[in-house]
C-alpha cells in the first residue's frame, strides 16, 4: 500500500539496505532525526585509529558496537554524530553521582571503572521498601538525568560488576552464595582482567569464566597471572574485596591507625570513645551537629566492616554517640584483629548555642526525649518508633497518621475518641435499637451478646463527597455505649434512619474505650 501511494508516508528506497552485487558489505544507511535522533558514537584515539568507546541505542540497533573502528562505522551508517571521548568529564560526573548516592541512598558508594558505581546496600534497602523498589527508584532517577542503567545485586562486588555489564537483564538479583553459578557462563572479560591476560586466555581457548573453575591454580597462574586468580576468588566470594567509599573533601572524618590489631570489646569501645571526642571537637569548630555517623573498621584480612547510627536531632554529645555505638558493637566481628577505625559524618545540620536561661536551676526547660528515642531506635530500628497525629478528615480511619517520634501531635478533636481503634469496622448482629436517634439496647459482636445499660450520641459524620460518588450522601451516626460487664464501645450505624441513600442501617463496631 505504501508503494502504491495509498498512504501519506514516504516510501523508503527499495534497494537502500540490500547487499551489494559483489557481496562486499552494505550500502550506507541514511538515518533521519525522526524518533530518537541521529545515531551518536563516542570515539577515542588509539594509535593511528579512532576506536568507538560507546554508542547510543540507535547506533547499536544499526550494528555499531564499542571496539569497532570509527571509519568502519562511518562506512556502514551515514550521518553519524561522532564525538570525542572526555574521560576527565566522565570521571567528574561519576564522582558527583557517587556523592549523591552516599548522601541519599547508602553511606558506602564508590566509582566502578569508567561507567558504573558500586553501592553497598547492607542495612539500607529497607528504607526504600526493599531491593526491587530501590532498583526501580535508581533507574527512574537516572532516566530523569537522561541515562539508561543496568543494576546487579550480588554478595560480592566482582559478581555484581560482571552481571551488570554482561548479564541478560536490566535488573539482576542474586541470592547470597550463588555468585559462582551466576557468573559461570559470562565471558572472561567480565572478571576485569588485563588485556595481556585476555590475549593469553584466547590463545589457550578460554573464553568463559566457568572454564577457569576446574583448572589447576598453578598452571592457571603461569598462563594468566596471579591477578586473574585473585579476581576469580573475589567474584566468587572466596577473597574479600572491600569497597573504598568516596568521601567528599569537606566531610567531617576522624581516624585512628592502631599500632597493633585489637579484637576485644573493651579496646574497640575505648577507640570509639576517643574518636567520638575528636569528632565532637571538630563539629563544634564548624558549628554543626551530627545526624548520621558511620564507623568503618579495617580488619587485618583486608575486610572493611561498617556500623551506622543516626540521631533524631543534631547532636554534639560525645557520651550519647558512644552509647549508641556501644549498642551496635556486638554486630562487629573483629576476626583476627582491627588495625584502623574511622568515624565519618554522612549527614550533619547546623546546631546553634542554647540559651543560658534554660539551664538555670528551676527553669522551665522540658526534658529532651531525643537521646531516649535514639537509643530505642538503635535497638529496635528507626521504623519501629512513631507518634500518631491527626489529619484534617472527619472520617475516623482517615483522621490519623504516623509521624516521627519527636514531632509534636496537633489538631486533636475536642470530642472523645476511643483508645483502641480497630483496623476495619467490624459488623454487629442482632442489634436492637429505637430509630432514628437512640443507641442500641443490645447487640452481638464476635459471637458474644452484650446488653447496653448506658449510651451517648449520636455524633454524625458525613462522607467525603469529593473522593467518590459512593460517599456523596453517606452518613454515619456514632454512639458511645457501656455494657453490663463495664466494657465501653464506640459503634456506628450507616445511614440517618430517614433517607435510604444515606446508608443501609447496618451497625458496626469501630473502637473500644479503656
Amino acid at each position: 500500500m505504501r508503494e502504491m501511494g495509498r498512504r501519506s508516508e514516504h516510501a523508503g528506497h527499495p534497494f537502500r539496505t540490500s547487499p551489494s552485487s559483489k557481496g562486499g558489505g552494505r550500502f550506507p544507511i541514511p538515518v533521519t532525526a525522526a524518533g530518537c535522533g541521529r545515531p551518536t558514537i563516542i570515539v577515542r584515539r588509539s594509535g593511528q585509529r579512532d576506536i568507538i568507546t560507546a554508542a547510543c541505542p540507535a547506533a547499536l540497533a544499526l550494528g555499531i558496537a564499542p571496539g569497532m573502528a570509527a571509519a568502519h562505522a562511518r562506512a556502514l551508517v551515514s550521518g553519524l554524530d561522532v564525538r570525542e571521548a572526555a574521560p576527565e568529564a566522565d570521571k567528574k560526573l561519576l564522582d558527583r553521582l557517587a556523592l549523591h548516592a552516599a548522601q541519599h541512598w547508602t553511606p558506602i558508594a564508590s566509582v566502578s571503572g569508567m561507567d558504573g558505581l558500586w553501592l553497598d546496600l547492607a542495612g539500607t534497602t529497607h528504607l526504600f521498601g526493599g531491593e526491587a523498589r530501590f532498583c526501580r527508584r535508581v533507574i527512574a532517577f537516572l532516566a530523569r538525568l537522561g541515562f539508561t542503567a543496568r543494576i546487579a545485586i550480588a554478595g560480592t562486588p566482582g559478581a555484581a560488576h560482571a552481571l551488570a555489564r554482561h548479564g541478560e537483564a536490566d535488573v539482576i538479583r542474586i541470592a547470597p552464595g550463588a555468585e559462582g553459578r551466576a557468573i559461570f557462563d559470562l565471558p572472561l572479560a567480565a572478571l576485569r582482567l588485563t588485556p595481556d591476560a585476555l590475549d593469553a586466555a584466547a590463545r589457550f581457548g578460554i573464553d568463559r569464566i566457568g572454564d577457569l573453575y576446574a583448572m589447576p591454580r598453578g598452571p592457571l597462574a603461569r598462563r594468566l597471572g596471579l591477578a586473574a586468580i585473585e579476581r576469580l576468588d573475589q567474584a566468587r566470594g572466596d577473597v574479600a574485596e572491600p569497597i573504598t567509599p568516596l568521601v567528599p573533601p569537606d566531610t567531617p572524618q576522624v581516624r585512628r591507625r592502631l599500632v597493633e590489631p585489637i579484637g576485644t570489646a573493651e579496646s574497640i569501645a575505648k577507640v570509639v570513645e576517643d574518636l567520638a571526642a575528636d569528632l565532637v571537637a571538630l563539629m563544634r569548630e564548624r558549628g554543626r551537629g551530627v545526624r548520621l555517623v558511620v564507623l568503618a573498621a579495617n580488619r587485618v584480612d583486608g575486610e572493611r566492616l561498617h556500623l551506622a547510627i543516626g540521631a533524631s536531632r543534631p547532636t554534639r554529645d560525645a557520651r550519647h554517640l558512644v552509647r549508641m555505638f556501644t549498642l551496635k558493637l556486638p554486630e562487629l566481628d573483629p576476626g583476627l584483629g582491627i588495625e584502623a577505625v574511622t568515624l565519618t559524618v554522612i549527614r550533619d545540620e547546623p546546631l546553634a548555642a542554647e540559651a543560658a536561661g534554660t539551664l538555670i536551676a528551676g527553669g522551665s526547660r522540658r526534658a529532651d526525649l531525643a537521646p531516649l528515642v535514639d537509643r530505642l531506635a538503635t535497638r529496635a530500628g528507626p521504623e519501629s518508633l512513631f507518634r500518631v497525629t491527626s489529619v484534617e478528615s472527619d472520617v475516623p480511619e482517615r483522621a490519623v497518621q504516623c509521624t516521627p517520634p519527636l514531632v509534636a501531635p496537633h489538631g486533636w478533636p475536642q470530642w472523645k475518641r476511643p483508645v483502641r481503634m480497630l483496623r476495619r469496622p467490624e459488623p454487629l448482629f442482632n442489634v436492637v435499637a429505637l430509630m432514628p436517634d437512640h443507641p442500641p439496647r443490645r447487640f452481638t459482636w464476635r459471637a458474644r451478646s452484650f446488653r447496653v445499660i448506658a449510651g451517648d450520641g449520636p455524633e454524625r459524620v458525613h462522607g467525603e463527597w469529593w473522593r467518590n460518588d459512593r460517599e456523596m450522601w453517606a452518613v454515619r451516626d456514632y454512639f458511645r455505649v457501656e455494657s453490663e460487664q463495664g466494657a465501653r464501645f464506640w459503634l456506628f450505624r450507616r445511614g440517618d434512619g430517614v433517607t435510604a441513600a444515606s446508608g443501609d442501617l447496618s451497625w458496626y463496631l469501630h473502637g473500644l474505650f479503656g
